[in-house]
């Protein structure tokens, strides 16, 4: 049976319910109080119900039940009327007062009592109440109805069924006829009644083309053949030890599948085989196989999460319960689109044997089909970009379509005892790659007071407000005279130290907010657009214009900045593809001339300037490289850079290490990347 228990268990693997009615009490009248009825059993059954609490959710349908009573020729009330025993039984059974409903029953008073207490045990039942319908009297025999709720808790909604059973008479009172059937009409001896579900596969998490993102790996599966095993019960226990799964679940999954198959119980990362399979191969009766699943490997591990399987606790605080095969997103967008990949199981309320074995469906709710989610990551840019990242330190590497801000890649490879780059949400120094915006300012206030073949002083140091600014990495090569273009080039922090003089910090927000840093992206996974300190003085907006002093940025915000330059528009970056949502773009604020300025100052950069390493090909490459030194640490860290485009194509470089001058720059990443991009 491809189903699981979403609450509670298989009859075979449970002891049987016990029951302990509570010590009865009176009560007062329903609607009103009276007074306490003296002498016990001396009073009447109608006294007895009037005694009983308003707190009691019993509903007597239109106030009182509808009572029909069919004469023939006794008189109309020669017989005394079922009612109260009716409302006395269903209010009993609902008080779990089961001792006492049992005793107004024809039944043996303790196998009735154990049903009653036991009638939605197997459903995990939060709560259940019963309602009063109409009752039909002839003569000695009486046909009652009522209505049953039953609370499955937060897993679904209420069971609410319509439920009948006769009455009879014997001598002045009468008696409710004993059979499971009084339970629900669906139940019949030697059953129990139980929820299941019947769980979906799960779905895919694609690449824009549709090819699935996760790759093939192997998976290690622990199971049985039931018929098999000399001991059921010691090999769930056994697993359970070991796996922290419930051993009762374990115990119904293997009393409920076929007896000569493979029953799968608990799938296993390799990793987490190897830590479980001294233990694991302890335990009586286990068998295990090792097949190849789309289910723990992806080309885009760091947008792609993680998944978990039959014993993550995470299943748990969700409140699924176990079942072979379960899966749940724990990371990423396996996390952030769960709903969608793994749906919702279609669910039956069932009469089962002793077994589990299903006999007969009493109530349906259908799930949610689950469904693929498309991406907007292309695979041979992502296969490009984390082939790249195979470098010394922490690297990180995002990539988007510069017309539509699609993001077609993002890869990071945290290397050990270097910082874990997050290449969406991360917020790091850029450097002098913050040049493209500060470089802007600069254009559009006309504080660069006349053009781009100005000369300007490239220092080793720059004195600002009592602060020695110093180029990192050291530029060399360049003379007294060198201009702006040059300085840009090569990236001369200094120079632009120099002209942030004729800057002032709005100067800075103005031009931060143009390129639409710290605007609110609306992604499914957290993301940081980039901030720049507001205020501050001169040295402070020193700092910011070569992307110190508190300027942060992600990997994504620096791809999206070069994507503005490039394509002089402006777009959300978005990541999921959804139908019937255009890309929306808007004009980047910037003109036209100050865009074509930063082009070639980005292109010669690239040709000639400390970003040479990144070009290859026949087609130009565009870009900035920056280094900064890492907030924090115990130990210092240089974040080094490379921020730039090559036709649609724009992209970030993120390299963090422990040294100013790496051996492996930022820039001959970006080549490296831009040589193994075959997407284009």
């Amino acid at each position: 049976m491809s189903s699981y228990r979403r609450r509670g268990t298989h009859a075979a693997s449970r002891s049987a319910p016990t029951f302990s009615p509570p010590k009865r009490t009176s009560k007062p009248a329903i609607g009103g109080s009276a007074p306490r009825v003296a002498g016990g059993t001396g009073g009447s059954r109608m006294s007895r119900l009037r005694a009983r609490a308003p707190s009691i959710k019993l509903v007597i349908a239109g106030l009182v039940a509808t009572l029909v009573v069919v004469s023939f020729g006794t008189g109309l009330w020669s017989s005394p009327s079922a009612e109260p025993t009716v409302q006395e039984f269903l209010l009993d059974w609902q008080d779990h007062d089961y001792a006492a409903a049992a005793a107004l029953t024809t039944g043996n008073h303790t196998e009735v009592a154990k049903a009653l207490a036991g009638a939605y045990h197997y459903l995990d039942a939060a709560a259940f109440s019963l309602s009063m319908g109409s009752i039909t009297q002839q003569g000695s025999t009486t046909q009652a109805y009522f209505k049953a709720s039953v609370d499955l808790g937060r897993n679904g909604a209420p069971w609410n069924y319509r439920g009948r059973f006769s009455l009879r008479r014997n001598g002045s009172q009468w008696q409710v006829e004993w059979a499971p059937t009084v339970i629900n009409p669906g139940l019949r001896p030697g059953l129990h009644i139980a929820v299941v579900s019947i769980p979906h596969l799960r779905q895919s998490l694609q690449a824009s083309d549709g090819r699935p993102l996760l790759t093939p790996s192997t998976v290690y599966v622990v199971g049985v053949r039931p018929h098999q095993l000399k001991d059921a019960a010691a090999t769930a226990a056994g697993l359970a030890q070991v796996t922290g799964l419930e051993p009762s679940e374990l115990l119904g999954a293997i009393q409920t599948a076929s007896p000569s198959k493979f029953q799968e119980l608990v799938t296993l990362q390799p990793s987490q085989y190897q830590q479980m399979a001294s233990a694991l191969h302890k335990v009586p009766g286990l068998l295990f196989v090792h097949p190849r699943r789309r289910l723990f490997t992806s080309v885009a591990p760091t947008l792609v999460g993680s998944v978990g399987t039959e014993m993550s606790p995470a299943l748990v605080r969700q409140g699924i319960a176990y079942h072979p095969g379960a899966t749940i997103g724990l990371t990423g967008l396996q996390y952030a689109y769960q709903p969608e990949l793994g749906g919702t199981p279609d669910t039956e309320i069932v009469t089962e044997d002793k077994a589990g074995h299903r006999v007969a469906v009493l109530a349906t709710w259908p799930g949610r089909r689950p469904t693929a989610v498309r991406t907007t990551l292309q695979l041979p840019v992502q296969a490009a970009a984390t082939k790249a990242t195979a470098a010394p330190g922490s690297t990180a590497i995002v990539a988007v379509q510069a017309s539509t801000g699609r993001i077609l890649a993002v890869a990071a490879r945290n290397s050990s005892g270097e910082p874990v780059i997050d290449p969406l949400d991360g917020k790091y120094p850029p450097g002098t790659a913050f040049t493209i915006v500060s470089g802007e300012a600069l254009l559009a206030t006309g504080k660069l007071k006349q053009n781009i073949a100005t000369p300007i002083l490239c220092q080793s140091t720059n004195k600002i407000a009592g602060q020695t600014f110093r180029n990192v990495p050291s530029v060399r090569n360049l003379g007294p005279h060198s201009s702006f273009a040059e300085d840009y080039a090569h990236a001369c922090g200094t120079a632009f130290f120099g002209l942030s003089f004729d800057l002032t910090a709005q100067d800075l927000d103005a031009a931060a907010a143009r390129f639409g840093l710290g605007a609110r992206w609306q992604l499914p996974l957290p993301a940081f657009s980039g901030s720049v300190p507001t205020g501050g003085e001169t040295a402070q907006v020193a700092f910011d214009t070569v992307g110190e002093g508190g300027v942060e940025m992600s990997p994504l915000a620096m791809a999206m900045t070069a994507a503005q330059v490039d394509t002089g528009t402006s777009h959300s970056p978005s990541l999921v593809i959804q139908s019937g949502d255009p890309q929306r773009a808007r004009q980047v604020p910037v003109s036209a001339a100050t865009l074509a300025t930063l082009r070639e100052l980005m292109g010669e950069a690239v040709s000639s300037g400390a970003a040479q390493r990144a070009k290859v090909g026949r087609e130009q490459v565009f870009g900035q490289v920056g280094t900064a030194q890492v907030p924090g640490g115990s130990h210092p860290q240089w974040a080094h850079w490379f921020v730039g485009y090559r036709g649609d194509l724009a992209f970030a470089v993120l390299n963090i290490s422990a040294s100013p001058s790496p051996s492996v720059s930022a820039a001959l990443i970006a080549r490296r990347f831009l040589a193994s991009d075959t997407g284009r």
